[in-house]
């Protein structure tokens, strides 16, 4: 009902053991693997390498080459050099992601403020309650929008002076204009996080409303609703550097079942453990540049990346055999 908000999930129980592990040198850590069968033929190169990545994140990316079981032992003949190829192909598909899910992003930025704006004839059209279902949900992102505009204000100004610095949008709107006391929809939803912006989109009171801005971008709105929740989660990852080609999400997109949506030509033959995987979302995003950005080369830069990476890692994306080969791929490929 409108104006209900769903109440938080309780608290899942804390465990009860006291951690006890203590901080290891780097010396210790390269020991440590070494004892574990890791091969590491150049010890001050690989401190190196844990100095500036870090042994915490990069210990996730020994375990496809353990045998399993609480020793962490390694596989016969893995070397310090497999695992380091790992973390860098997982940086590399998280810049490859980042850069698509930027330019969806902006094309439902872009959709949304163009859609509300023009058919309510309200810049402003986001401060009036009765566009949104959630009461409680829309009084939150009005006052997340007026605590980023007083922040802004309590901030030190831009420089104005410069040819090459210029005020931004919302530091020109905010010490030219008195009223109305918050910006335009076009500088509302640059001020939004991707989480804060699905939100909003969902919160939408008109299905119609939804739908054209979906439809802006190829997609119907329950499809883009379940995509942007998606993207949250992804974004999430990349933006905190996290491991992304094998990591649970929780969230996955939805399979569209409309052939007006630009998806896999064979979407049936699936494999069921490929859809709880990365690959769905990889792609979701290249459908929406199907629309949003029809020349994109983000295909082959895909295709370039995983055609370098061993069985292992494609099982752990999901990616299925023969993945290039779908006419919704190979049409990007050619």
């Amino acid at each position: 009902m409108p104006g209900r908000t769903r109440a938080p999930r309780p608290l899942r129980p804390r465990g009860s053991l006291p951690y006890d592990k203590p901080p290891l040198s780097l010396n210790q850590l390269v020991d440590r693997l070494t004892e574990r069968g890791l091969r590491i033929p150049a010890p001050d190169r690989a401190r190196r390498y844990l100095r500036h990545i870090g042994y915490y994140r990069l210990s996730p990316y020994t375990i496809p080459f353990q045998h399993g079981g609480p020793n962490h032992l390694f596989r016969e003949d893995t070397g310090f050099d497999d695992v380091l190829g790992l973390y860098a192909s997982d940086r590399a598909l998280r810049l490859l992601v980042m850069d698509a899910l930027e330019r969806v992003e902006v094309a439902v930025r872009a959709a949304l403020t163009d859609r509300m704006s023009t058919t309510y004839d309200d810049p402003h059209w986001y401060t009036d309650a009765r566009h949104f279902n959630d009461r409680g949900r829309h009084n939150r992102l009005v006052e997340i929008v007026r605590t980023t505009c007083d922040e802004r204000l309590r901030g030190t100004p831009d420089a104005g002076e410069d040819s090459l610095v210029h005020r931004s949008a919302l530091e020109h709107y905010l010490t030219t204009y008195g009223s109305p006391e918050l910006p335009p929809s076009w500088l509302m939803v640059e001020t939004l996080t991707i989480g804060q912006l699905a939100s909003a989109y969902r919160n939408l009171g008109k299905r119609s409303d939804r739908t054209a801005v979906a439809t802006s971008i190829g997609l119907t709105a329950p499809v883009l609703g379940s995509w942007m929740h998606t993207y949250v989660r992804v974004r999430n990852v990349c933006a905190h550097h996290g491991r992304l080609w094998n990591v649970g999400l929780g969230v996955y997109p939805a399979i569209p079942t409309t052939p007006t949506i630009s998806w896999l030509q064979n979407a049936d033959s699936l494999p069921e453990r490929s859809r709880k995987r990365l690959y769905p979302v990889l792609v979701s995003l290249q459908s929406i540049l199907d629309s949003a950005s029809p020349r994109s080369r983000w295909a082959k830069r895909l295709h370039d990346l995983l055609s370098t990476r061993p069985p292992m890692n494609l099982r752990g994306m999901g990616v299925p055999d023969g993945w290039a080969d779908d006419g919704f791929w190979s049409r990007h490929l050619a």
